[in-house]
């Protein structure tokens, strides 16, 4: 075997990258560690340091990646698998080499530090973190994009740093938590800036970029608990639409949510006197009831939001759709013969929608992990006051999936300044709020409704207002000036 081959040296060295890559999740949702990643990422910094040649510092960060994403999206065997139905032989090799694919950017980060290494201290921490920042962006629209597991999202409230995020996003929080790991090593001449950092932050965190309109608004969330492996079978669909009405009865409120694909068929197919028992209940409330369904004709469907109740019937098709979950990519037909995934091959909603106009309110929705991608949630903005994310990760099981995506939706709702409502089958549902601390939450894999009061945001924030432009620039700028060398 090729393991065999490398020197005892470069097996620890590599295994022990492996071993702080894996670590690394801790520093994520449901550990919430924050505090331990810039000691997780000076690890990888100081490993590299140590690396002789470009070739080490490469299979450095590869190994580093390989084990971070194998333990943090863990989940994707499971819905291959599990849910999926694909045999185990080809789900487990397929969710390896997904985690390889995703380890190739701290790879590439590796080789190209040690490639162009600066001389002096400052340089290589600068270069560093740019790097990894860069990685982390590139790996949210590269392929259609999978920016899971940023590094910047460990760093979601309680952190100090969150306070950045409403200026640069998920991805200046990655280079600000890579460049404090380097700084480590420096103690020095470091800890005064991560300090300076630190207190930055937490200044920052004290600014209302926005400002509360209108009155409180009564809603409420409702998690249905469907088993996945009973959600698409006939014999449960009566099951289901009767659960929900119950629920939403019990629990009257302005605006109701309702799951991603709470009702898997088309709109049409919906019972009409059934429809109709959901309007009334909305109207007694004067509100209106968001829920996730199938739309569209013969020649494409959507998966979709629609509101029913006081105001006009309105849909919101998701435009960002998961590769071979919701589409399937050209060439990959023989792989999906053997999975056994229902509606995979939704078409895509428009980019721009206008927010759904519910409840005496604007409510940008958005569906499944379209919420991971912040330049694409803020083009609802200034307009919609309200975030609301309808979910259903019970195709990734009793998994870290749920409380990740719940913490990448706080880093939403701080980078925009606006609450997120969050309505899933399993879990998490949530209730976020404008500063990205989470108000209230359901337990998961428990049927139940979340009640609240919110208040929608106006204004904007500087990320709300460019996205993630200025931290990109600033990282290009920063990278440009590590790769010089100095003698």
């Amino acid at each position: 075997m090729l393991i065999n081959r490398l020197p005892e040296r470069a097996v620890g060295r590599y295994g022990l990258a492996a071993l702080i890559g894996a670590a690394g999740v801790l520093c994520f949702a449901p550990f919430g560690l924050f505090w331990l990643a810039p000691v997780i990422w000076g690890g990888l910094f100081a490993l590299l340091l140590r690396a002789e040649t470009p070739r080490q510092g490469l299979l450095t960060g590869f190994t580093f990646g390989l084990g971070f994403f194998l333990c943090g999206v863990s989940w994707v065997y499971v819905s291959l698998s599990v849910f999926g139905g694909m045999p185990w032989w080809l789900a487990g090799p397929a969710a390896f080499l997904f985690c390889a694919v995703m380890a190739l950017f701290p790879m590439a980060a590796g080789w190209i530090f040690k490639h162009r290494q600066p001389l002096h201290f400052w340089q290589q921490a600068i270069l560093f973190a740019s790097l990894l920042a860069l990685g982390d962006w590139i790996r949210s629209w590269l392929f259609t994009g999978f920016p899971w597991l940023a590094l910047g999202y460990a760093q979601a409230p309680p952190s100090p740093l969150a306070g950045f995020a409403p200026l640069l996003g998920v991805f200046g929080l990655s280079w600000l938590v890579a460049l404090s790991g380097a700084l480590l090593l420096r103690w020095r001449s470091g800890l005064p800036v991560i300090a300076l950092l630190i207190a930055s932050g937490w200044a920052l965190g004290q600014v209302a970029w926005t400002t509360p309109t209108g009155e409180p608004l009564r809603v409420a969330l409702v998690q249905g608990n469907i088993p996945q492996e009973m959600k698409f079978r006939p014999e449960a669909f009566f099951r289901t639409l009767e659960l929900y009405r119950e629920l939403i009865e019990a629990h009257p409120a302005q605006l109701t949510l309702l799951p991603e694909t709470a009702f898997p068929v088309f709109l049409d197919q919906l019972p009409a006197p059934y429809v109709e028992a959901l309007k009334t209940l909305a109207r007694r409330q004067h509100g209106d009831i968001i829920f996730g369904t199938l739309t569209g004709d013969g020649n494409a469907y959507y998966n979709s939001a629609v509101s029913l109740g006081s105001s006009p019937l309105q849909t919101y098709s998701k435009s960002h759709l998961v590769p071979y979950g919701e589409f399937i990519p050209p060439g990959f037909a023989w792989f999906m013969a053997y999975a056994n995934i229902p509606a995979s091959s939704f078409s895509r909603g428009p980019e721009k929608q206008a927010p759904l106009a519910v409840a005496g309110q604007q409510v940008a929705a958005n569906i499944c992990y379209e919420d991971v991608f912040g330049n694409e949630i803020i083009r609802a903005l200034p307009q919609a006051g309200i975030l609301a994310n309808l979910s259903n990760t019970a195709w990734f099981g009793r998994s870290l999936a749920q409380p990740q995506h719940l913490q990448i939706a706080q880093m939403r709702a701080l980078e925009t300044g606006r609450p997120m409502l969050r309505a899933t089958n399993t879990g998490m549902t949530a209730i976020v709020g404008a500063d990205g601390v989470i108000q209230a939450s359901l337990p998961p894999f428990t049927t139940g409704v979340l009640t609240g009061e919110i208040r929608a945001h106006g204004g904007l924030t500087p990320y709300g207002r460019w996205g993630d432009w200025p931290a990109v620039g600033l990282i290009l700028v920063l990278l440009v000036f590590g790769l010089r060398r100095r003698s």
